[in-house]
């Protein structure tokens, strides 16, 4: 009897409590005091807050892969991409410089040398410094990296003179200008310019 007198009042509450629906009629209750519910002029007007456009990006601070020919002859020099950039003659003391770019279809650069004038075409030994573009996340250490490696193609281009690519750690030193076993591969701070030095 308990359980049904305190159903009863809590229904009677209910109702009292909230607008009741006659015949899709709404009836509002009268004692509902003013202000109870916004009007148009109490919450401002009726458009749509002006929301300012996000400020500019900041700019990227890349740094630049360099190389520079200490050799005492010429050295053929392609920036590779989906395209390929026109041959670059670097003559003994010369040097290259490009900013750190991204390809979005191969994903990175191969900076391809040659002392053979077409030797991106005719499978002439090769020196490429590749380097790839990278953001990504993880704790306490955000930022774009860039992802680089040294390795030769079709034989040794440099064998017999020094290779160094600066700054890397653990170092890129190639005392005779040949590759060592194992993997090449470095990440560095992608603001970081990269110095490839031939002989």
């Amino acid at each position: 009897m308990y359980i049904s007198s305190m159903l009863a009042l809590s229904l009677a509450s209910l109702a009292l409590g909230h607008p009741s629906v006659h015949s899709n009629n709404l009836h509002a209750r009268d004692d509902l005091p003013y202000g109870a519910f916004p009007t148009s002029s109490s919450t401002g007007s009726a458009n749509p807050s002006y929301t300012p456009p996000p400020p500019p990006p900041k700019p990227r601070k890349l740094g630049h892969a360099v190389v520079n020919n200490n050799c005492d002859f010429t050295v053929y020099l392609w920036s590779v991409g989906t395209d390929v950039k026109p041959v670059q003659i670097l003559d003994s003391g010369d040097s290259y410089d490009e900013t750190f770019r991204e390809d979005p279809n191969t994903g990175g650069i191969a900076i391809k040398l040659s002392t053979d004038v077409d030797g991106l075409y005719t499978s002439a030994p090769q020196m490429v410094f590749a380097y790839n573009l990278s953001y990504f996340k993880k704790r306490g250490d955000n930022g774009e990296k860039v992802w680089y490696d040294l390795s030769d193609v079709f034989g040794d281009p440099f064998q017999g003179y020094p290779v160094t690519l600066a700054p890397a750690e653990p170092a890129i030193s190639w005392e005779d200008g040949v590759p060592p076993a194992g993997s090449q591969v470095r990440v560095i701070a992608s603001s970081t310019t990269l110095v490839l030095s031939l002989c």
